[in-house]
């Protein structure tokens, strides 16, 4: 069969077909054909440009949402929303996996184990322990990791995509910290849930009404007392609407005036209306609400290092066994800064390693957590991190108020927060509009 000769169209149909039935001829004689019987096996259900998503992969998705869902006492959605909800989900995942790996995004193994091993550590288990606890709740722990590494992949592309494109000059810091929202933010925080019903570029003035008709009906819902996560997962179109919506503490400088302007009148465990922004038409429950202008004086921690970084060429084992050796002659008496400057693989290299005042949060857990460990002048064992293997030295520690650092730092993160979420949500849609998707749930066998 020449496959030249059918379009994208024609070859997932008959694709489809192959993957939805499986004749099974048994005994049946071939001049019987009444022995033959057609036994469904799975069936595709979506298309996402070169792959399929199929019937056997959203029951799966649904069975652990539907678990996280009761795990948080939210109620279910009807089914037929809910499953709506999640393979849009799976589209815009495997989209994004698929441009991942086109543009050469790979989390390998190593990395992979590390991630593991750091949850089973935060959830205070040994690694059999975690192992057992991950398959005791119904998952394979091999399909566990591949989502995981997937979980990863999606982070790293946000971040490279999106997040490590976003400025904030220094002028727009000051012009911040002296805005009337800035001298609110040093006073609250809110603790808020969202439904978010999108309105794409350029819709014609019926679709708009039918997203508006779409919100009106969710308030309504809320209004007539239905649990807010189970409104979520059925009409938002938010990335968190399977988590009932849920967007965690946010200091003022972190949203739009849009949110703060209705959340002004709200008490805790309050809706607001309708609100209308470029993106869409918007809800926000106002599920908390605490101050944050007291002083913060933390122990922050003088320190250096040599960092090898690991590559094509150099394994982790090679980082690891120079760095001993590295080790070893200072041990015997050598200059850190002399052989921070010969061997060190970072920018901190022409300081001798000097890393300056850190405070806590400054560094990736891992080097954190070897760092605090240590006395002053003692030099770690190497340590791995993301980034390669470390020596770690500190030199001094002290406690300093840095409730002025601590302004600037959050005026920044509220500033990028604010404007990441706006870019990750364009540059998603933009993903979305270039993919080829076929939808076939509807499809009746």
């Amino acid at each position: 069969m020449n496959f030249s000769l059918f379009n994208k169209t024609q070859y997932w149909s008959l694709l489809a077909v192959l993957l939805t039935t499986l004749i099974d001829i048994g005994s049946a004689s071939a001049a019987d054909p009444a022995g033959a019987r057609i036994m469904q096996i799975d069936r595709v259900i979506a298309v996402v440009n070169d792959e399929v998503i199929t019937q056997y992969e959203l029951e799966e998705r649904l069975k652990r949402v539907s678990q996280q869902l009761h795990q948080n006492n939210t109620p279910l959605p009807p089914l037929d929303i809910l499953e709506k909800q999640v393979l849009e989900r799976m589209i815009s995942d495997r989209a994004q996996l698929q441009y991942a790996a086109q543009t050469g995004l790979r989390i390998d193994d190593n990395q992979l184990d590390r991630t593991i091993e750091r949850i089973a550590e935060d959830n205070k288990l040994s690694m059999e322990k975690f192992r057992e606890t991950v398959e005791k709740d119904g998952l394979v722990f091999a399909k566990f990791r591949e989502e995981i590494r997937n979980e990863i992949t999606l982070s790293r592309l946000r971040e490279r995509e999106v997040d490590s494109k976003i400025v904030i000059p220094d002028t727009e810091i000051e012009s911040y910290l002296s805005s009337k929202a800035a001298q609110s933010d040093q006073e609250d925080e809110y603790n808020l849930a969202h439904i978010l019903v999108t309105v794409p570029e350029q819709s014609s003035p019926e679709n708009i009404q039918e997203r508006r008709v779409r919100v009106e009906k969710a308030l309504l819902k809320l209004k007539e007392g239905a649990d807010f996560g189970q409104v979520s997962a059925e009409f938002s179109d938010a990335q968190n609407a399977l988590q009932g919506g849920l967007l965690g503490w946010k200091i003022v400088g972190q949203l739009p005036s849009l949110f703060t302007d209705a959340l002004a009148t709200l008490n805790p465990g309050e809706i607001t209306g309708t609100l209308r922004s470029p993106n869409g038409f918007h809800i926000v429950k106002l599920l908390g609400k605490r101050g944050k202008n007291a002083a913060l004086v933390v122990q922050q921690t003088h320190a250096r290092h040599i960092l090898i970084k690991t590559n094509e060429v150099l394994s982790d084992n090679d980082a690891k066994n120079r760095l001993l050796q590295i080790k070893e002659r200072l041990d015997n008496g050598a200059d850190f800064a002399e052989l921070a400057k010969q061997y060190s693989e970072d920018t901190s290299a022409s300081k001798g390693g000097d890393l300056g005042w850190l405070s806590p949060g400054d560094t990736v857990p891992e080097f954190q957590r070897a760092m605090n460990l240590l006395k002053i002048g003692q030099i770690s064992a190497p340590v791995q991190s993301q980034f390669g293997w470390h020596l770690i030295q500190i030199q001094e520690r002290r406690d300093q108020d840095v409730t002025q650092e601590r302004q600037r730092f959050l005026a920044r993160q509220s500033l990028r927060e604010r404007k990441s979420d706006e870019a990750y949500q364009e540059w998603l849609r933009q993903l979305r509009d270039r993919a080829y998707v076929e939808y076939r749930l509807e499809d009746k066998l």
